[in-house]
């Protein structure tokens, strides 16, 4: 369980460097697919290391898109504490 958390902490700093490039700078009306496609450029949010939210999906037998999407339902309930709301 260890790992999934570590993987999911490098992977709000993923959803985070999205977030801030979008318009709305928001998690608000972020979705997954945002987030996959900055996840194929290695040059964006270069300092996260996805084979570790890779490895930590596989661990549990996640696939990464549904931890994408589970980490962006959880930021968006702290979206205002976080500064991704908007």
């Amino acid at each position: 369980m260890e790992k999934v958390f570590y993987a999911i902490d490098e992977l709000t700093g993923l959803v985070t460097t999205t977030a801030l490039v979008r318009p709305s700078k928001s998690v608000l009306d972020m979705k997954a697919k945002s987030v996959k496609k900055k996840w194929k450029d290695k040059r964006f949010a270069a300092e996260v290391d996805r084979s570790i939210i890779t490895k930590g999906a596989e661990l549990p037998g996640v696939q990464v898109a549904d931890l994408i999407q589970d980490t962006i339902m959880g930021m968006r309930e702290v979206a205002e504490a976080i500064g991704l709301k908007g």
